[in-house]
């Protein structure tokens, strides 16, 4: 009862964070955009990037906050009969602040960076960490990944596909604006495009990374109670048996986020300096202090 009322306070704290996270990273997606891409003429991914189009085709009469919020509200109201609310509301939550920051943000005259290739990396990376960060914190910048999700519920294909074929699509399209009307800046909008998905492939593996221990010591009940109170992670004690020495053992269990690696060594050094550890990398880790289990 204890752990449960535990877990209950923690819940709006968690909540709170994960809010602030979403808003605060959303803001250097949008300085890219604004200040590093739309002045190269550079045009994106996304629903961003039919924003931009809209932007070019128009003279600039449209500003990109105003089409991302008119979009993202259309597709928002059509997901809420298809995909359901649960979905929809941390969405809204990411367009607000994301139509905010493209608001507040002016599209700068002169590039924050000069150069149109290093410009790609510069702002694929800003982009892809931020919504990396956005993502690992359970919200959505909407635009296209409404539009995957309510593929995928009639039409089971990937969402990653879906978002291929969008961006792809919206990127070529892009080369008959007169602002861009050259294959090098749709080459330069696809190149953003696999810089950003890497980042934030990056950026999720780094930051959700587990590790899994084995540790063999005779000392395993002053190992397992200093990890499982200081740490603190679940230990669970495996039996077994040294087929050499014929000798029972015991071996500790412990799933661990990579970070929390070097504290688990240190522990077992100072308990005993003669144990036997094992560790390895884990694909994911679901449940019980780590990521949501996926549906």
């Amino acid at each position: 009862m204890a752990d449960i009322r535990k877990i209950r306070k923690t819940r709006p704290f968690v909540m709170a964070t994960e809010l602030f996270m979403i808003a605060l990273w959303l803001l250097p997606y949008a300085v890219a955009v604004n200040q590093i891409l739309v002045p190269h003429s550079i045009v994106t991914g996304g629903l961003t990037g039919i924003c931009e189009i809209i932007y070019f085709a128009t003279n600039t009469y449209v500003p990109i906050w105003l089409s991302t919020l008119t979009f993202n509200c259309l597709l928002l109201a059509i997901a809420w009969r298809i995909v359901g609310w649960r979905f929809c509301v941390r969405t809204m939550y990411g367009v607000f602040f994301m139509s905010l920051w493209f608001k507040i943000i002016p599209i700068a005259q002169e590039p924050l960076v000069h150069d149109p290739f290093m410009a790609v990396v510069i702002g694929g990376i800003m982009c892809g960490v931020g919504l990396g960060v956005t993502f690992l914190n359970n919200g959505s910048s909407g635009g296209t990944d409404i539009v995957a999700m309510i593929v995928n519920k009639y039409r089971h294909l990937p969402l990653g596909r879906v978002l291929l074929y969008c961006d792809l699509v919206i990127i070529s399209s892009a080369y008959f604006l007169p602002n861009v009307h050259s294959v090098e800046k749709v080459l330069f909008g696809l190149t953003f495009t696999v810089i950003t998905a890497t980042a934030i492939d990056w950026i999720m593996r780094q930051i959700r990374q587990s590790v899994q221990f084995f540790i063999f010591s005779e000392k395993y009940a002053a190992i397992a109670d200093a990890i499982n109170t200081k740490i603190p992670r679940g230990v669970t004690i495996l039996e077994g048996e040294g087929w050499y020495s014929k000798k029972p053992i015991h071996v500790i269990t412990v799933l661990a986020k990579k970070n929390e690696s070097n504290r688990i060594f240190s522990l077992v050094r100072e308990i005993d300096p003669n144990a036997f550890v094992s560790q390895s990398e884990t694909i994911g880790v679901f449940g019980q202090g780590f990521d949501p289990i996926q549906k």
